[in-house]
């Protein structure tokens, strides 16, 4: 009696265990109530693994990470893993909620007709700045001039902060020269590094996550940023009570639109589960608590419904057709490029 009452604990303990799907996110990129809600709907668990950089996520499969059912990487880390034949097809039948994506976010170049990936959020990145210093000093605030050009700098030197990642800095600097985002040419590379080695000295930092507690408590009046972060800079400088406020604009020579998707790991033993989630996060209502409570940009039509007003209507997070023509997601480095832009960088920061 006692060894069936053991056999019949363990094979509850392993349906337990394969009632689990493994999610591999960024940092905060889906709510508590979420995943609670989705847990509830499928019996299952959700177990959560985090990174804050698209290169960390690569390095760690690359290592030989394995067994997670889903992964939430940016376009040209959806490219890499396509590649790499790294992830499974959708088997679309399981998504019929696939509509409700807004088609401007569909058929991208990273992966043609949708095969692997569906849409979940997206970012700019773009200018974050303090409105009253910003109009006190007479600054514009819609050109990369404002982070590049001394004239503008010395006004605010010590007091800017930039990005502290090659691909993201290099691309403002590449459009505010006039070149694509995805521009490979190693002259026009270049440029763009003699022109952050120039605008270097007025800036305060490289600086890709406390730059939202500097910009919050007035340390900082400007940076080049990310467009969900700047709204969490001014929801918190709105809550301490600080007499300035914090906004965002995306410049007019263009931006970067980062476009994150779910995708299916061939290593991740529940696609079952996968496609369960993914279908979950389709649902408008599910897929508008992320851009309520981060400020997140979302491809989701049906969400819109949901989304809050203040958010729904703020053009730096959800821009206007005109706009949206002028943003560029970044497509995937060859091995070649990833070297010749390393030791840019690694120029760029020495100097």
């Amino acid at each position: 009696m006692r060894g069936l009452l053991l056999i019949l604990l363990l094979l509850a303990g392993n349906a337990q265990a394969a009632d689990v799907l493994h999610l591999y996110n960024w940092n905060n990129y889906i709510s508590a109530q979420t995943i609670a809600r989705f847990e509830a709907q499928c019996a299952c668990r959700v177990v959560q693994d985090y990174y804050s950089d698209n290169e960390e996520m690569l390095a760690k499969l690359a290592a030989g990470a394995s067994g997670y059912d889903i992964i939430v990487p940016t376009g040209n880390a959806v490219e890499s893993l396509i590649r790499q034949k790294a992830l499974r097809p959708l088997d679309k039948a399981m998504l019929p909620n696939l509509k409700n994506i807004n088609p401007a976010y569909l058929d991208t170049a990273f992966d043609p007709g949708n095969r692997f990936s569906v849409p979940y959020a997206y970012t700019l990145t773009l200018i974050g700045y303090n409105v009253e210093k910003m109009h006190e000093l007479g600054l514009p605030t819609d050109t990369w001039a404002v982070i590049f050009e001394p004239e503008y700098l010395s006004k605010v030197k010590g007091r800017v902060t930039v990005l502290d990642s090659q691909r993201e800095l290099f691309s403002a600097a590449l459009k505010y020269l006039g070149y694509s985002a995805n521009d490979t040419d190693e002259a026009h590379w270049k440029q763009a590094r003699d022109l952050i080695i120039r605008a270097k000295p007025y800036w305060a930092a490289f600086n890709a996550s406390s730059y939202i507690k500097e910009l919050t408590v007035g340390n900082v009046w400007l940076v080049h940023g990310y467009s969900n972060d700047i709204f969490q800079a001014n929801l918190d400088a709105q809550k301490a009570g600080r007499k300035f406020s914090i906004a965002s604009s995306i410049p007019k020579q263009g931006a970067v639109l980062s476009l994150d998707s779910m995708v299916l790991h061939k290593s991740g033993p529940r696609p079952d589960l996968a496609h369960q989630f993914i279908g979950f996060m389709l649902d408008g209502k599910n897929s508008a608590e992320l851009t309520n409570l981060i400020g997140s940009g979302n491809p989701n039509l049906d969400a819109m419904h949901y989304i809050k007003a203040e958010i729904a209507h703020n053009p730096a997070i959800f821009p206007a057709p005109q706009r949206l023509a002028r943003l560029e997601m970044l497509r995937d480095l060859d091995r070649k490029q990833r070297r010749i832009l390393s030791r840019m960088w690694t120029e760029t920061k020495l100097r």
